[in-house]
């Protein structure tokens, strides 16, 4: 009786993935490259025209700088298709061991890496903030400037530029001060002393807010004064909207500067005390609470 020899076990299918990058001669690698470059350049160049766009449309600036991540997204996205189909020539089956591996990788300690790319990808298609927006994302404030896969760009007011991961979106409490629109509100507080009668204060300011070049005032806009006694002054609150988020802080200067000058004039005066923050009762401000008064003309 002759004994047949055993079948030798069939090749594992990682071979084949191995056999696919081991076929894979210099110029199709030097292609691959350049298909990269290509589209880097093209999202670049893309990213500014749409940006230079946008900044000449007014009202429909930020709306155009919506695009961008979308943009970004598409022609990364075709260009990869390319090198794993067309270039290296991946199959149905090795494109699953590729992300049979991409999963390992993500648990092997790339996990905080594809985390912010995950949240690039939720940032750009649930649109929690878009390019353009005031927030407030991981203890920094400023203009979102750009979004990309790894990293949110933000521009402070000081000028200083902050890249916050995107993985923060699941971590952190992300503001948006105006939600994709050109128009935001801006809250504004004054200080006058606690002998000062509040309503000629009041009226001065609303004044200063109403006839201010910067304000934008509608229906959905409306203009909100407050006021609230604490035991040494009076603390005015004006809330009203600025008609281009980024002149928010040339809004807040003009509003200050002509309401102080109004109060000099009518012997309206500033405390006595220095205030270094408001009170800590007054951090998390409540509009519905019956301590504040809303003032009526």
């Amino acid at each position: 009786m002759v004994e047949t020899a055993p079948s030798a076990p069939s090749a594992p299918a990682t071979e084949g993935l191995f056999e696919v990058f081991e076929s894979i001669d210099s110029s199709a690698l030097i292609f691959a490259i350049l298909i990269f470059l290509l589209a880097y350049f093209l999202a670049r160049v893309l990213t500014l025209l749409l940006s230079k766009i946008s900044e000449m449309t007014g009202w429909h600036r930020i709306k155009l700088k919506m695009l961008i991540p979308l943009l970004k997204m598409g022609i990364y996205g075709i260009a990869a298709y390319y090198i794993l189909i067309g270039v290296f020539e991946i199959s149905k089956q090795e494109f699953l061991i590729l992300a049979g591996l991409f999963g390992a990788a993500l648990g092997l300690g790339l996990k905080d890496f594809f985390s912010d790319i995950v949240g690039g990808l939720v940032i750009t298609f649930e649109n929690p903030y878009q390019v353009g927006d005031k927030i407030r994302m991981g203890g920094y404030y400023g203009e979102v400037s750009d979004i990309g896969f790894r990293a949110t760009t933000l521009v402070t007011p000081d000028d200083d530029t902050v890249t916050a991961p995107n993985g923060l979106i699941f971590t952190e409490t992300v503001a948006s001060a105006n939600n994709g629109a050109s128009e935001m509100m801006v809250v504004i507080d004054l200080y006058i002393s606690g002998d000062s009668e509040p309503g000629p204060a009041m009226r001065i300011l609303r004044e200063a807010v109403v006839s201010s070049k910067y304000a934008y005032i509608s229906e959905k806009c409306p203009v909100t004064l407050l006021h609230r006694k604490f035991p040494f002054y009076t603390r005015l609150r004006a809330k009203a909207y600025v008609n281009d988020l980024r002149l928010e802080f040339e809004f807040g200067s003009d509003v200050q500067t002509r309401a102080w000058e109004e109060f000099r004039k009518n012997n309206i005066k500033t405390p006595e005390i220095h205030l270094l923050e408001p009170p800590p009762e007054d951090k998390d401000f409540q509009p519905s609470t019956k301590k504040w008064r809303k003032h009526e003309f």
